[in-house]
């Protein structure tokens, strides 16, 4: 699991423990190049891994044999460190990708709390079944989850986490001057995406 530092900022909050409100359909492209076209799937935001219905459950999918996928009309997502991500933006032969993620501390508070969330236990699951009942959360407003959001670069092939010591100890010293400048600039965030894009196409070209 993803640690949350205390700089990071929830993106949005949600009663949702998958990225969609309903199942829908998606192209998965597996390890070894073959696709699958599947009606029904979502993405669950605890650990951004794939679901699918089997039966009256949901189960969770082995991320180990998944390389990407479309869901049609909307994301695009590949597997970085078997989480999916979604993509972002890309300049030249790199891009900027995004995982999103729900606080799961936050989810076990408000069980601690007895509030009538749901009887799902988070920390068992392990590509074993999950019922279909407790993916919807609490509809009370003070215990919608928030999700946050963790960024990396495809940076000639390869998937870096986006943070400032990771970057700069990869860059040349022009480069890193190029990319202080980008960080000193009125409004720069490393939540925001145009700001990352800036620093992509410093690390591009």
């Amino acid at each position: 699991m993803m640690l949350i530092t205390a700089s990071a900022m929830a993106q949005r909050k949600t009663l949702s423990a998958t990225l969609y409100k309903e199942f829908r359909p998606s192209v998965i492209t597996f390890t070894d190049g073959h696709k699958s076209r599947q009606s029904l799937t979502n993405v669950f935001l605890k650990n951004s891994t794939l679901l699918f219905p089997k039966g009256e459950f949901t189960m969770e999918a082995n991320m180990d044999n998944i390389l990407a996928v479309d869901f049609e009309g909307d994301r695009s997502f590949v597997n970085i460190e078997n989480k999916l991500a979604y993509f972002v933006d890309s300049y030249k032969n790199n891009a900027l990708y995004c995982i999103e993620l729900f606080d799961q501390e936050a989810y076990e508070r408000n069980l601690k709390n007895n509030v009538n969330i749901s009887n799902l236990d988070l920390s068992s699951i392990n590509n074993d079944i999950i019922s279909t009942t407790t993916i919807d959360l609490n509809n009370e407003e003070d215990y919608k989850l928030p999700v946050f959001r963790h960024f990396y670069m495809k940076l000639d092939g390869n998937y870096v986490k986006v943070h400032e010591r990771t970057l700069l100890r990869m860059l040349p010293k022009q480069k890193r001057t190029m990319m202080k400048r980008i960080m000193a600039m009125p409004g720069f965030s490393w939540q925001n995406e145009e700001s990352l894009m800036q620093l992509l196409k410093v690390i591009t070209d």
